[in-house]
């Protein structure tokens, strides 16, 4: 029997699509602004990648505050994609991600088709500045089509991403949203229109409420709702798709915080992971990630990380039961 390696022997290298990740955690978009903000706290360069924040044809505000809320294992958001445009990102933001040498994912949206499709042209430009991959996020509402989300409609879906893959080499990684009923129909749907992998999964709506004022926490009184809460809705989302789509890759998010958590997610069927509410009570969270991922993987006999994406095994069936005199 072969020994098994120690967490500094694990191959952690993990192909993500035509992507290649010199390791399987990321930071998640919207929960590390632009990477700047934690180079105080962490050695970025020691990440597999990095998502920025949404990024839009225009600067744009966000919501009014309150906007963000803790609750019970988890997070209530709504920021409102507040960002600093196109020009500037490739302009001030780009160039110092671009000398971190990490995949750096660029998250970008549009309120309508032509502006979605506009961003992906104007974003796939930085591919020789260090960009590797768009995240297209479509969970923002379609204001031209009476506000219908682009990402819980599968034909729309299909042809807002075809769109835009043809306006750029970059590869496009499609984050989608786990409110729509089919979220396999959904990941097939931008898949077959040329997605090189699907982002799994965005934010849960929900709400908190203040009972004694009776009002609601956030000024937009909806809000995307992250962390441990919905781990176990974006694992069971995952294992759907990767069962369904073998070949689709997979970047899985959701409530991780540990080593196993990563694990999880892999061995449900991501190529990757990303860290996002963690960050804001434990910057670096993701390096603390990393090293338990490492240390768990060498434990259980894994050489390379690959290893484990999809390794999940079923339960066997229970017997049926036969009561006495059944033979």
């Amino acid at each position: 029997m072969t020994p098994s390696p120690g967490a500094s022997d694990v191959d952690v290298a993990m192909d993500f699509g035509p992507i290649r990740l010199k390791n399987p955690l990321m930071t998640a978009s919207g929960c590390f602004a632009y990477g700047q903000q934690f180079a105080g706290f962490m050695d970025l360069r020691e990440l597999g990648g990095l998502s920025t924040k949404g990024i839009s044809p225009a600067p744009r505000f966000g919501n009014p505050l309150p906007r963000i809320y803790e609750t019970a294992s988890g997070m209530l958001n709504s920021i409102g994609l507040e960002n600093v445009g196109t020009k500037v990102f490739l302009e001030e933001k780009l160039p110092f991600l671009n000398e971190l040498d990490i995949s750096v994912w660029v998250n970008f949206f549009g309120t309508d088709f032509e502006s979605y499709v506009d961003c992906a042209r104007t974003l796939g430009a930085g591919r020789d500045r260090g960009v590797s991959a768009l995240e297209m996020n479509i969970s923002c509402p379609n204001i031209k089509k009476g506000g219908i989300e682009f990402g819980t409609v599968p034909e729309v879906a299909h042809r807002l991403t075809k769109a835009c893959a043809e306006v750029t080499d970059v590869p496009i990684v499609v984050k989608l949203t786990p409110n729509v009923a089919d979220i396999v129909g959904m990941a097939q749907a931008v898949y077959e229109a040329g997605a090189a992998g699907v982002s799994l999964i965005n934010t849960i709506t929900g709400m908190a409420i203040d009972a004694r004022k009776r009002r609601p926490r956030l000024a937009t009184t909806y809000g995307g709702l992250s962390g441990p809460a919905i781990k176990p809705v974006a694992l069971r989302m995952v294992h759907q798709v990767h069962a369904a789509l073998p070949d689709l890759p997979i970047c899985g998010m959701g409530g991780i915080y540990s080593g196993e958590d990563a694990l999880e997610f892999l061995m449900a069927g991501a190529s990757c992971v990303q860290v996002g509410t963690a960050n804001f009570a434990e910057p670096p969270a993701a390096l603390r990630v990393l090293a338990e991922l490492k240390v768990l993987l060498a434990s259980l006999g894994f050489a390379r990380a690959e290893e484990a994406v999809g390794s999940l095994e079923s339960i066997p069936p229970e017997p049926e039961y036969r009561g006495e005199g059944d033979g």
